[in-house]
């Protein structure tokens, strides 16, 4: 027989799994807190170094990949950088400001997990760690969940189990399972904020591994100005990692080398300086093995006052953008988030409940809701699951 019912259960103890079981749990429901992992916020506990880059203070929606670019508006809108931030200070745990208005902790990630259980305490949440879930049912009023040696019900039940990025954590594609047993659709699910990795002719970058200079990239319409860093792989570091999330298989991305240069930057560089070479000239603003590596490619040698202008020009324009067609990325092992997911087409924005399934909420990175690096995924974390617990 079912044990007596609680008022939600909420798969997956991560991010929005506690926020959302810590804000339902002090409305006074009764909340069950699941996980198959022994531990909460395992991936918390990785994240910004081990020092938790909680939220961004540029949180907006415009920051968020989705097929619904204004789902997340409401969420967002309601609880925001400033109120997570709040909440942290509450908590006396003392918080610093990075580049791009990341926020990190000054101690350990292990403090905003405590944090969260502390207030996972406060609304009395019960918590079933290492259990795995069994069959889930639906009878129309109500859920059935079969854990070990127990069963249980509720009237609503939260998917909060994320994506399956970082494998080596338990991660696995569990939400989109479930949501597909509910009828939900799923975004195909990609990983995202992620290396990635270079073949044929470009894969003699690779001797530039351990390399970093600050670029502009670009995939589509998307540009970021921050560090980029070959790897033995490819391409890597804060510049890569955000336009991966909007890279598609064999699509080129684009690299400008020198982001401040001006057009004709070349052919001034001639008047002023005739006799050094595209080499030393890069030298300036690059490391000297990718100035090296880049003159090399160029094929521009000897002294800046033998080369015609228009070639000099012409090597400016493919410095300011630099095609690389990457082969694929590193994959889920290193993606630091999953884009796509379970469809906002099918979920409120207000309550994050599926439409035609009463009770059934998703929130988290388990939605087609993919935010930028710096943040942005656990501002999104956080606001979902508060935004979730108001319905329960």
């Amino acid at each position: 027989m079912p044990s007596a019912p609680y008022d939600a259960i909420v798969f997956g103890a991560g991010a929005a799994g506690l926020m959302c079981a810590a804000v339902a749990g002090q409305r006074g429901r009764r909340v069950l807190l699941v996980d198959h992992a022994d531990e909460a916020g395992k991936k918390i506990l990785i994240s910004g170094g081990g020092r938790c880059n909680f939220t961004n203070i540029h949180t907006a929606p415009d920051r968020y990949l989705s097929a619904n670019p204004h789902f997340a508006k409401s969420a967002l809108g309601r609880y925001t950088a400033a109120d997570f931030l709040g909440l942290v200070e509450r908590h006396g745990i003392r918080w610093h400001e990075k580049t791009l208005g990341q926020l990190f902790c000054d101690g350990s990630a292990r403090q905003i997990v405590a944090m969260l259980l502390g207030e996972c305490e406060m609304g009395r949440v019960e918590l079933a760690l290492a259990s795995a879930v069994g069959e889930v049912g639906h009878d129309g009023s109500g859920f059935t969940v079969a854990l070990p040696g127990r069963s249980v019900t509720a009237p609503r039940l939260v998917i909060a189990t994320g994506g399956p990025s970082i494998p080596k954590m338990g991660a696995t594609g569990f939400a989109y399972d479930l949501a597909r047993q509910f009828g939900l659709k799923v975004v195909e699910p990609r990983p995202a904020l992620v290396p990635l990795t270079l073949g044929g002719e470009e894969a003699l970058f690779r001797t530039l591994s351990g390399v970093a200079a600050d670029v502009v990239a670009s995939a589509g319409k998307a540009r970021f100005r921050e560090a980029a860093l070959f790897t033995h792989r490819g391409l890597s570091g804060p510049a890569i990692l955000q336009v991966s999330s909007y890279w598609r298989a064999r699509e080129p991305i684009a690299i400008d080398f020198v982001p401040d240069a001006a057009a004709h930057w070349l052919v001034e560089a001639k008047r002023t300086q005739p006799r050094t070479t595209l080499r030393r000239a890069l030298a300036a603003t690059l490391p000297d093995r990718l100035a090296e590596a880049l003159a090399e490619r160029l094929a521009v040698t000897g002294e800046l006052a033998n080369a015609p202008d228009r070639r000099l020009d012409e090597a400016a324009r493919q410095l300011s953008a630099w095609r690389f067609t990457p082969n694929g990325s590193e994959g889920y092992a290193k993606a630091e988030v999953t884009a796509g997911g379970i469809s906002t087409a099918d979920l409120s924005s207000q309550t994050l409940e599926a439409r035609r399934v009463p009770g059934l909420h998703a929130i988290g990175e388990a939605v087609d809701v993919t935010g930028w690096l710096g943040g942005y995924n656990f501002q999104w974390a956080w606001a979902s699951g508060w935004a979730a617990a108001q319905a329960l």
